[in-house]
């Protein structure tokens, strides 16, 4: 009995050697297809970076209710990673940014 459990052993090890070396020849699992197809997966869900608090003061500069604008301002610059120069409009600068709505369907973002 114990010799029939070890050859079953044996020949599952065998196995899996064989479809490992197998896997490694080939060409279209090499590791630098991965590695490529990694690269360009990061490189899709990592927008710009930018300092959001500065382009928010910039743009919040001759609000009236100025931390009121500094907290949704920064909100939507989190969301969007970008903030649409000026004071006021030029919304069509960053779609994302004129997308958001608040609960009462009005634009969140200043």
């Amino acid at each position: 009995m114990k010799l029939v459990s070890v050859f079953v052993v044996f020949v599952l090890l065998l196995q899996a050697f064989a479809e490992a070396a197998l896997v490694a020849s080939s060409p279209e699992h090499s590791l630098t297809s991965v590695d490529d197809e990694i690269d360009l997966h990061k490189k899709a869900h990592h927008p710009k970076k930018i300092n959001c608090s500065y382009a928010c003061s910039r743009r919040c500069r001759k609000a009236s209710r100025k931390k009121v604008c500094l907290r949704a301002c920064k909100a939507c610059c989190k969301r969007c990673h970008c903030v649409p120069p000026g004071t006021y409009g030029n919304k069509n600068m960053c779609a994302c940014y004129a997308r958001l709505k608040t609960h009462g369907h009005k634009p969140k973002c200043p």
